[in-house]
Protein backbone atom coordinates (compact mmCIF):
# COMPACT_ATOMS: atom_id res chain seq x y z
CA UNK A 1 0.00 0.00 0.00
CA UNK A 2 1.37 3.39 -0.98
CA UNK A 3 1.45 5.95 1.83
CA UNK A 4 2.58 9.58 1.72
CA UNK A 5 4.64 10.93 4.61
CA UNK A 6 4.66 14.71 5.02
CA UNK A 7 8.03 15.97 6.24
CA UNK A 8 8.32 19.15 8.35
CA UNK A 9 10.91 21.73 7.34
CA UNK A 10 13.11 20.94 10.35
CA UNK A 11 13.60 17.33 9.16
CA UNK A 12 13.99 17.86 5.41
CA UNK A 13 17.79 17.89 5.62
CA UNK A 14 17.48 14.12 6.14
CA UNK A 15 15.14 13.49 3.15
CA UNK A 16 17.10 15.20 0.38
CA UNK A 17 15.02 18.36 1.07
CA UNK A 18 11.79 16.57 0.10
CA UNK A 19 8.59 17.85 1.73
CA UNK A 20 6.84 14.54 1.18
CA UNK A 21 7.89 10.99 0.52
CA UNK A 22 5.92 8.00 -0.72
CA UNK A 23 6.57 4.67 0.97
CA UNK A 24 4.80 1.37 1.58
CA UNK A 25 3.01 0.13 4.67
CA UNK A 26 -0.33 -1.01 6.05
CA UNK A 27 0.36 0.40 9.54
CA UNK A 28 2.06 3.58 10.67
CA UNK A 29 4.92 1.57 12.17
CA UNK A 30 5.51 -0.37 8.97
CA UNK A 31 5.42 2.78 6.85
CA UNK A 32 7.86 4.55 9.18
CA UNK A 33 10.22 1.54 9.17
CA UNK A 34 10.26 1.60 5.36
CA UNK A 35 10.71 5.38 5.38
CA UNK A 36 13.65 5.24 7.79
CA UNK A 37 15.12 2.39 5.75
CA UNK A 38 15.18 4.70 2.74
CA UNK A 39 16.39 7.70 4.77
CA UNK A 40 18.42 6.15 7.62
CA UNK A 41 19.83 9.48 8.87
CA UNK A 42 16.35 10.56 9.99
CA UNK A 43 15.79 7.56 12.26
CA UNK A 44 17.74 8.98 15.21
CA UNK A 45 15.54 12.09 15.07
CA UNK A 46 12.30 10.08 15.17
CA UNK A 47 13.15 7.15 17.44
CA UNK A 48 14.84 6.46 20.73
CA UNK A 49 15.55 2.77 20.52
CA UNK A 50 12.37 1.22 19.12
CA UNK A 51 10.02 3.89 20.53
CA UNK A 52 9.06 7.16 18.90
CA UNK A 53 10.66 10.11 20.63
CA UNK A 54 8.21 11.84 22.96
CA UNK A 55 8.45 15.15 21.10
CA UNK A 56 7.50 13.65 17.73
CA UNK A 57 3.78 13.67 17.03
CA UNK A 58 2.50 11.49 14.21
CA UNK A 59 -0.86 12.07 12.59
CA UNK A 60 -2.83 9.82 10.28
CA UNK A 61 -4.94 12.17 8.26
CA UNK A 62 -5.85 14.60 11.10
CA UNK A 63 -5.72 12.32 14.15
CA UNK A 64 -2.72 11.89 16.43
CA UNK A 65 -1.79 8.19 16.58
CA UNK A 66 -1.52 8.55 20.38
CA UNK A 67 -5.34 8.67 20.33
CA UNK A 68 -5.50 5.62 18.06
CA UNK A 69 -3.40 2.43 18.19
CA UNK A 70 0.02 4.10 18.13
CA UNK A 71 2.43 2.57 15.63
CA UNK A 72 -0.09 -0.26 15.07
CA UNK A 73 -2.60 2.23 13.61
CA UNK A 74 -3.80 0.98 10.23
CA UNK A 75 -3.41 3.27 7.25
CA UNK A 76 -5.33 2.99 4.00
CA UNK A 77 -3.74 2.78 0.59
CA UNK A 78 -3.14 6.37 -0.50
CA UNK A 79 -3.27 7.58 3.12
CA UNK A 80 -1.17 10.35 4.60
CA UNK A 81 1.10 10.40 7.64
CA UNK A 82 2.22 13.76 8.98
CA UNK A 83 5.28 14.13 11.21
CA UNK A 84 5.05 17.06 13.63
CA UNK A 85 7.91 17.72 16.05
CA UNK A 86 6.81 19.54 19.19
CA UNK A 87 8.08 23.07 19.45
CA UNK A 88 9.23 24.50 22.75
CA UNK A 89 10.19 28.03 23.45
CA UNK A 90 9.13 31.27 25.00
CA UNK A 91 10.69 33.37 27.68
CA UNK A 92 11.02 33.06 31.38
CA UNK A 93 9.40 35.84 33.32
CA UNK A 94 10.33 36.21 36.87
Amino acid sequence: MAVTILIPTALRNFTDRKSEVTTEGSTVGEALRNFTGTYPDIKQHLYQGEELRSFINVFVEETNIKKLQGLDTKIADGGTIMLVPAIAGGTSRG
